[in-house]
C-alpha cells in the first residue's frame, strides 16, 4: 500500500471514492503516463469504484482526434475500462459561468497587456510584482468584455482574463494568473463554437469538481499549483464537496526522454519512425517493441509511488519484461547470423522433428519442424578450435541440434578466411528422445535451409548514448547512431509466418512481428540487472 492509498483509506470515504486520469490529447502517452494510469485505475479497480478518462482538451492549437484515439487504445491495452470517457470541453459552459462568477465577485479582470508587459510586471521569486493598469476595471466592464471575447470580437492575444489574487505572493503562480485566452482555431470536439478557452489551472479543478472526483492525483510539478487549484474551487460558489489534490513523483528512466514536447520533436524531425517507434518510451512504442501490459504493471509496481524524485534504470523495465515473457512466450528457432551446416551422411530427404512450444507450459503443446541434410546454424556456434569449456560445435566435436540429432563436425569449406560450409556427420541413433550411449553437453538451435524463411530483423539499442540525454544541452546531440541495426540475413523456421505475440527465439532473445512485416527484437535473454 503506497502513501496515496493510505491517505485515501484513512479518510474513510471509500464508498465515495472517484478518480480520473486526465491527459491532454497533444501527443501519445509514454510509460510515465502508464504509471499514473495504473495508479488511478488500479486504485479504483481495487476498491470497486469508478475512474474516468478525461481529455484535457483546452488548447485546440496542439490537440488532435488521432491523439484521443491513441490514448483510449493505450488505456484499454493496459487492461483498464474507464467508467466514463469525457472531455474538459464538455464542461465549457460550466467553466465559462464559473469565470463570470469570479468576475462578479471582483476576483477576475480583463487585461489588454501584451505577454511581454505581463511578464515584466510579474516580478521574480525575490521581488514582488506590480499590478496591471487594467486590474481595477469595473465588474460591469469586465463582464461585457469577457462576453465580447466569447463572441469573437477581439483578435488572439489582444485580451485575456486573469484571476485577481496577489501580485506580491511568494508563490509566483498566484500572481494574477491567466485563466482564459482567445484562440481562433477550430476545436476537434466543439468545432468553432468557442473563441475563448480556459487555462489548465481553471479547467482542472472545476472539471474534477463537476465529475465528483474525490482525489485528484498529480505529479509533483503540480504541487506549486495546488494553492491555485483550491483558490478556484473555494471562490466559485460551489455547493458540493471539493476534491483534494495529492502529488507523487513522476517516472524518470535513464537513456531516454519523458517529455511529450521532446518526443514530438523526435517524431516531427524524423529521428524516429513515428510515435510508436520501438525505441521510444511511448506505450504504443513499447507495445510495438513486444512489451506486455503485465510487464509494465510489474515495473510500475516495483518502482512504487512516492514523493521522492529519482531516475530508474531501463534494465529494471527489461527485467520485468523477461520475467513475464519467460512464462508466457512460446519458443521458436531463428538464426540471426547463419552459416550452412551440411550433413554429409544424410539420405532421408526431409524429416519432421518434434519440439515443445514452451517448456514451462505443457498446455502450449508441441510443433513439428522440418529437418534436412542442410541446415543453418549461428556462426558464433562453431569454432575450428576451442577449449574444453566451449560446449558448442567445433572440429572433431559433437553437439545436439535442438529436437533433432547429434552431429560431429569433420571439415569446413572456406572462401578466404570466411567459413562458407561446415561438413558434419550425424548419428542416426541420437534423435531427440532416444537413449544416447555418451554425454553431449551442448545443444544449439538451427533452421532447415530448404524450409527456412528469410525475414528482416530490427535490433534495437538505447536511443541515447548518455544516461541523462539533457546533460550536455540539446538532447538531440546525444542520439545513439546505432540505436537501430537492421539485419537482413536472419532465417527462421516455417512457423514464423504464424507468429503470434512476442516469442522467444531460442538462445537469442524475445522477438515480435512488426506491423510492416519485419521482426523486432524485444529484449535479450539476460542482462545485468542486479536491483
Amino acid at each position: 500500500m503506497n502513501f496515496i492509498e493510505e491517505k485515501i483509506v484513512e479518510k474513510m470515504n471509500l464508498d465515495k471514492l472517484r478518480l480520473r486520469f486526465p491527459p491532454e490529447p497533444n501527443g501519445y502517452l509514454h510509460i510515465g503516463h502508464a504509471k499514473s494510469i495504473i495508479l488511478n485505475f488500479g486504485l479504483a479497480e481495487k476498491y470497486g469504484r469508478p475512474c474516468n478518462l478525461r481529455f484535457d482538451d483546452t488548447n485546440p492549437m496542439s490537440e488532435d482526434e488521432n491523439y484521443v484515439k491513441s490514448i483510449i487504445n493505450d488505456v484499454r491495452w493496459l487492461g483498464f475500462n474507464p467508467d466514463k470517457i469525457v472531455n474538459t470541453s464538455d464542461y465549457f459552459d460550466f467553466l465559462y459561468e464559473c469565470a463570470n462568477t469570479l468576475i462578479r465577485k471582483g476576483l477576475a479582470y480583463i487585461d489588454d497587456s501584451t505577454s511581454e508587459e505581463i511578464a515584466s510586471l510579474k516580478g521574480t521569486p525575490t521581488s514582488v510584482g506590480k499590478n496591471s493598469p487594467y486590474r481595477d476595471r469595473s465588474v460591469e466592464e469586465n463582464l461585457d468584455l469577457f462576453n465580447r471575447m466569447r463572441l469573437g470580437e477581439f483578435e488572439e492575444g489582444s485580451k485575456i482574463l486573469r484571476a485577481k489574487i496577489d501580485m506580491a505572493s511568494p508563490n509566483m503562480i498566484l500572481r494574477d494568473p491567466v485563466i482564459y485566452r482567445i484562440i481562433n482555431t477550430t476545436h476537434h470536439n466543439t468545432g468553432d463554437t468557442w473563441k475563448i478557452y480556459p487555462m489548465y489551472d481553471l479547467a482542472h479543478p472545476l472539471s474534477d469538481y463537476i465529475e465528483g472526483i474525490t482525489d485528484s492525483l498529480c505529479t509533483l510539478e503540480f504541487e506549486v499549483h495546488r494553492p491555485l487549484y483550491m483558490w478556484i474551487l473555494e471562490n466559485c460558489d460551489l455547493e458540493n464537496d471539493l476534491p483534494e489534490e495529492t502529488e507523487f513523483s513522476r517516472l524518470n528512466i535513464d537513456y531516454t526522454v519523458m517529455s511529450k514536447r521532446k518526443l514530438k520533436r523526435l517524431v516531427d524531425e524524423g529521428y524516429v519512425d513515428g510515435w510508436d517507434d520501438p525505441r521510444l518510451p511511448t506505450i504504443s512504442g513499447l507495445k510495438r517493441r513486444g512489451y506486455t501490459p503485465e510487464s509494465i504493471k510489474d515495473f510500475c509496481d516495483r518502482v512504487g509511488v512516492t514523493r521522492k524524485e529519482s531516475i530508474v534504470s531501463h534494465l529494471l523495465l527489461e527485467e520485468c519484461l523477461r520475467t513475464d515473457l519467460n512464462v508466457r512466450s512460446n519458443r521458436m528457432m531463428g538464426v540471426m547470423d547463419p552459416v550452412k551446416l551440411v550433413i554429409t551422411n544424410w539420405d532421408k530427404g526431409t524429416e519432421m522433428v518434434e519440439v515443445e512450444n514452451n517448456p514451462g507450459d505443457e498446455k502450449a503443446g508441441k510443433r513439428m519442424i522440418p529437418f534436412s541434410g542442410e541446415i543453418w546454424i549461428e556462426r558464433e556456434d562453431f569454432r575450428e578450435e576451442a577449449n574444453r569449456k566451449y560446449h558448442r560445435l567445433k572440429l572433431g566435436g559433437e553437439v545436439r541440434l535442438k529436437g533433432g540429432y547429434v552431429v560431429k563436425a569433420n571439415d569446413v569449406v572456406k572462401n578466404g578466411d570466411e567459413i562458407v560450409e561446415i561438413h558434419c556427420t550425424y548419428d542416426p541413433m541420437s534423435k531427440s528422445g532416444m537413449t544416447l550411449d555418451r554425454k553431449v553437453k551442448g545443444t544449439i538451435h538451427w533452421v532447415s535451409v530448404e524450409h527456412g524463411v528469410n525475414m528482416i530483423v530490427n535490433e534495437y539499442d538505447k536511443l541515447f548514448i548518455n544516461e541523462n540525454p539533457d546533460k550536455d544541452g540539446d538532447f538531440i546531440t546525444n542520439i545513439n547512431p546505432d540505436s537501430l541495426i537492421v539485419n537482413d540475413k536472419a532465417v527462421f523456421e516455417p512457423s514464423v509466418v504464424d507468429m503470434k505475440g512476442t516469442v522467444q527465439m531460442m538462445r537469442k532473445g524475445y522477438y515480435v512481428l512488426d506491423k510492416n512485416g519485419t521482426i523486432n527484437k524485444t529484449v535479450s535473454l539476460k542482462e545485468g540487472w542486479n536491483g
